[in-house]
């Protein structure tokens, strides 16, 4: 799991990020949620690792992540963030195959298990048929999902997503939570995600950590979410839970309340 304590982050003397305390599963699918500069992106940052804090400390399985070396947390947590990284010139195949690297090395001999790993990541994700394609001409959506196969290759226990939905058209949101959440239950591979689509943390994750203005507003299992007011409160906005109208078991949606009523 991870750790964080008295963590303080500040940029030209404004506080982004304030927690006294938190701990975050690396055995579940955890939901980062929270307006825009809430702080979200901040902390999967400090959780992946990408940097530190300016106070504090935050650990993963009781190791402060200043102890990791590149190489080492590459083999623990894998990370995609927001934007996504540059990939001239490399075809979806070779894109994919970089998650190999924090166990062979740039020079170090392939094995049939990577190729076979970087084969089912492919097909998982539903990027197979663009392998020798250039991945900077395919779609944003298509280009997404190959860096998400990515990191499905990397074989690290955590995976760490940065609005992974965001670029993907709705059949492909649901694909893509749907496939992290089984990986989580079946592969014992945690996830982190950050979503801004409440009906997608509702239906797909197992922890909650919400964040309003840099400082946790809530935490905890997702039963959470299942409170109008503390979401109203979240967003500062009027929002509704209201039974989905087809599902058998009752699946909950949120919509603002005036829609509702509409």
């Amino acid at each position: 799991m991870y750790q964080l304590s008295d963590v303080l982050m500040t940029r030209d003397d404004r506080c982004i990020l304030d927690i006294p305390t938190l701990t975050i599963p690396t055995d579940k699918l955890t939901v980062v949620l929270g307006h825009n500069g809430s702080g979200k992106s901040t902390l999967v940052s400090l959780l992946a690792g990408q940097q530190a804090p300016d106070q504090g400390l935050v650990t993963l399985n009781g190791k402060p992540m200043a102890q990791f070396n590149a190489k080492a947390l590459a083999k623990e947590v894998a990370f995609l963030p927001q934007k996504l990284p540059a990939s001239a010139g490399l075809t979806v195949r070779e894109v994919v195959r970089l998650g190999r690297f924090p166990w062979r090395g740039l020079l170090g001999r392939w094995s049939k298990e990577d190729e076979q790993l970087v084969d089912a990541a492919m097909a998982q994700t539903k990027v197979t048929e663009f392998s020798h394609h250039l991945a900077d001409n395919l779609s944003g959506g298509e280009r997404q999902r190959a860096w998400v196969a990515m990191l499905l290759a990397q074989q690290s226990p955590v995976l760490i997503l940065d609005e992974p939905t965001s670029a993907l058209d709705i059949q492909h949101q649901y694909h893509l939570m749907a496939l992290l959440a089984h990986i989580t239950q079946d592969a014992a591979r945690g996830m982190i995600v950050i979503l801004h689509d409440l009906n997608l943390a509702l239906l797909y994750a197992d922890h909650i950590v919400a964040l309003a203005k840099g400082k946790i507003a809530f935490e905890g299992n997702k039963e959470l979410l299942l409170d109008e007011e503390r979401l109203s409160a979240l967003y500062n906005t009027s929002i509704k839970l209201i039974d989905h109208p087809v599902s058998a078991n009752k699946l909950a949606v949120v919509c603002p309340e005036e829609l509702a009523h509409a």
